[in-house]
């Protein structure tokens, strides 16, 4: 990998900081502006020095807004990554006549994207995300219908207690035939897609319209002054520079790189977990299913049949954390993210007593890792010290369901300066500069009740 590209416009900000916060504001961090890691501490009255360095920058940003909007779709624009993110973002810009270069290092859908659940669920979101679900449901029901998407499909969702079955549980499941303690419907209106088939097709429909695939490795971003910032003119792939405008980083976990390309802290850390899915010859009645932790194989199951008659299982516990540093080393894309058999070995023994009907042996087992940012909530948003540089990552558990609303969202503001579906400020990658975002519980929540296994 090449070494990382320094901001000259960054080291600037900082300077300036430096000089009226004192070199104290920024203890923890690298020359080049790198934060090393969470644990690195500042003063709140530092905190605000650095805020109104990052601000100062953004505002530069805003006031370019409307040169933005004339001269987007003139500009060669860059995705790095071929995930759901980069394959929204991309479909949407072709949508407007405009035809990106999307960089993948393996293949389409290689992560998450490919081996998600795909459950949707429009009412779920809260304060801050509400938006994110309810306009992305409904862009997941226009996709199905324009492109097809065989997968999509609405559905209930269940809520499941493991243990030992009595007379009084109802018969709300067919194929919850064995010991559950109790069920309930939980929610009469989610939906769901095969993320796999969902990614393939947008990317599919972006490249009729003119969009480019390149396999290749990202290594870095070329950027030169432009004035009191800097812009983008390039990137680095596979040691080539691919000269670019507008470069907008979709790495999911490994967006991460993005901190030293662009010296910022973009604090990620990588979920790694394990499913399962099983293969049946008959339709499975659709209910998306969501168990309570079974103590005796450390299991919080969500089960999602499939119009395929495929089954699949994740919340199948032991998730194993990789932080930033391994990520930005470029540790274990995504053909090196295994199953745990251990965990898979639990998971199946869990189901099988809960649907005798459809449990056994596994016919997939498979593994991914999530990004997950210390707050909980995506990086969306400019790069602010870096004219056309972009950052759409770290979606969470929620990246399938929030793909649409965030690709069209992330082609608003690259085309027209501001995105109009969804306010983005909560989630701009300045936030973590601002204030070093406290930690949360990152699993599925409906609303501010967490629901299956939380990381």
């Amino acid at each position: 990998m090449l070494p990382s590209r320094c901001s000259k416009c960054a080291k600037l900000l900082i300077a300036a900081a430096i000089a009226s916060a004192g070199p104290k504001a920024f203890v923890g961090m690298e020359m080049k502006g790198a934060v090393r890691g969470p644990e690195a501490k500042r003063s709140r009255s530092d905190v605000s020095d650095v805020a109104r360095a990052a601000e100062a920058a953004e505002a530069a940003e805003a006031a370019e807004a409307a040169e933005a909007a004339g001269e987007g779709s003139e500009g060669k624009v860059v995705i790095l990554g071929a995930g759901l993110q980069g394959a929204a973002l991309a479909y949407y810009l072709t949508r407007r006549g405009v035809k990106p270069l999307i960089v993948e290092r393996e293949k389409v859908a290689a992560a998450a994207s490919g081996k998600g659940g795909g459950f949707l669920a429009r009412d779920w979101g809260d304060s801050i995300t509400r938006k994110l679900h309810t306009v992305s449901f409904q862009l997941h029901e226009e996709l199905a219908e324009k492109l097809k998407i065989e997968s999509y499909r609405k559905l209930p969702v269940l809520s499941v207690s493991p243990g030992k079955r009595s007379s009084r549980v109802p018969d709300l499941c067919e194929w919850l035939d064995g010991d559950i303690e109790d069920i309930r419907m939980m929610d009469p209106n989610g939906a769901q897609v095969a993320p796999l088939e969902l990614c393939t097709k947008l990317i599919d429909a972006a490249v009729a319209e003119g969009a480019e695939l390149l396999i290749g490795a990202a290594e870095g971003v070329e950027t030169e002054a432009d004035g009191d910032i800097e812009r983008v003119t390039g990137v680095v792939v596979d040691g080539k520079v691919v000269p670019a405008e507008k470069v907008c980083v979709c790495l999911g976990p490994w967006a991460a790189l993005a901190q030293d390309w662009f010296n910022m802290p973009v604090p990620m850390t990588g979920v790694k977990s394990s499913s399962i899915v099983y293969k049946s010859a008959e339709p499975v009645k659709p209910f998306a299913v969501f168990c309570g932790e079974d103590p005796r194989y450390g299991t919080h199951l969500e089960i999602y049949p499939r119009n395929s008659g495929e089954v699949y299982i994740c919340g199948i516990g032991g998730s194993e954390y990789v932080d930033g540093t391994q990520l930005r080393r470029g540790e274990l894309p995504p053909s090196d993210v295994k199953p745990d058999p251990a965990r898979v070995k639990a998971a199946t023994a869990c189901f099988s007593e809960m649907s005798h009907k459809l449990g056994g042996e596994p016919d997939v087992v498979q593994a991914c890792m999530r990004p997950c940012p210390p707050d909980a909530l995506p990086i969306m948003g400019k790069v602010p010290h870096v004219r056309g540089a972009y950052i759409s990552a770290g979606h969470n558990c929620w990246g399938i369901l929030w793909a649409p609303v965030s690709g069209l969202a992330m082609s608003e503001l690259i085309l027209d300066g501001a995105a109009s579906c969804v306010d983005l400020r909560h989630f701009s990658p300045a936030r973590f500069a601002r204030s070093g975002s406290a930690a949360a519980m990152r699993g599925r929540k409906m609303g501010a009740v967490p629901v299956g296994e939380q990381w």
